[in-house]
């Protein structure tokens, strides 16, 4: 059976200065641990929905698996305590993968997970190219508001982030979760199974933008990276690197571009994306 995305507790409110008795629907969160051919290589806090998603677009996201075609099966298992996704590699990604096989524990919002050095933390991401590219303010408005929209979860309990990957000619596909980067983690997964194009895509961020989640778009080949808050400066830096378009402050019509600003114009290109 699984495990619902949210649960209804009971509270105490106070309001106006009036205490009183209810209900709030709040977001679950459970240890996902992954493991390859049997062993376990990370444990996160993740709200249990699209873990298969999830497992997919972390070992995409951090490199354990090449392309999905490197993973011959993946099962999501309820066991004691949690939930675990289990996957087995083809024989060549076993033995790429066994000298890098570890343990290790990522919180929600934190860690590299898998990552035993700085400078494997901090070596170059994938360049996206000088993809031709070009979004309009408007339409990076209107991607945004479609974003919030479709936050079914956040609706409910207010207390999850979301990611997506909008396609001018294929919509938006949107992942909500506790943790920002397990959200981006998802879209990453569902975008692989549904055979999605992201080069010219952008990806969009109902959080600030630190360098795990460039470093995960840039893996996803999108060239435009659009969140509702600030980015760290390490962020813009490897997003630069990267030759990723990195906007910021995306609200209400306004925004901030860091990197790579031509790829933004005032009105909607003929180039299809």
């Amino acid at each position: 059976m699984e495990r619902p995305a949210a649960i209804e507790v009971s509270r105490l409110q106070r309001r106006g200065g009036l205490l009183s008795a209810g209900f709030r629907t709040i977001p679950e969160e459970v240890p996902v641990a992954f493991t390859y051919n049997g062993s376990t290589y990370a444990v996160m806090m993740a709200t249990p929905a699209d873990l298969a998603d999830f497992a997919l677009g972390f070992s995409l996201a951090k490199g354990v698996a090449a392309d999905p075609s490197e993973i011959e099966s993946l099962d999501v298992v309820e066991v004691e305590g949690g939930i675990e996704a289990r996957m087995w590699f083809t024989p060549a990604a076993s033995a790429r993968n066994q000298a890098r096989r570890r343990r290790s524990l990522g919180p929600t919002g934190y860690g590299l997970c898998g990552v035993e050095s700085i400078g494997e933390a901090l070596k170059p991401s994938p360049c996206v190219g000088a993809a031709a590219v070009r979004i309009s303010k408007t339409e990076l408005a209107q991607a945004m508001e479609e974003l919030q929209k479709q936050q079914v979860l956040n609706a409910q309990t207010r207390a999850v982030h979301a990611a997506g990957l909008w396609l001018r000619q294929g919509g938006l596909l949107v992942r909500e979760d506790a943790g920002r980067h397990n959200a981006l983690d998802k879209v990453i997964g569902a975008a692989a199974s549904a055979a999605l194009a992201a080069s010219c895509g952008v990806v969009l961020l109902t959080s600030r933008v630190s360098v795990e989640l460039v470093q995960k778009t840039a893996r996803l080949g999108a060239p435009v990276i659009a969140a509702i808050s600030a980015p760290t400066a390490l962020a813009v830096r490897v997003a630069e690197a990267a030759s990723i378009t990195l906007v910021a402050l995306l609200r209400c019509g306004d925004l901030e571009i860091f990197t790579q600003p031509e790829r933004i114009t005032e009105e909607a290109s003929s180039h299809a994306a």
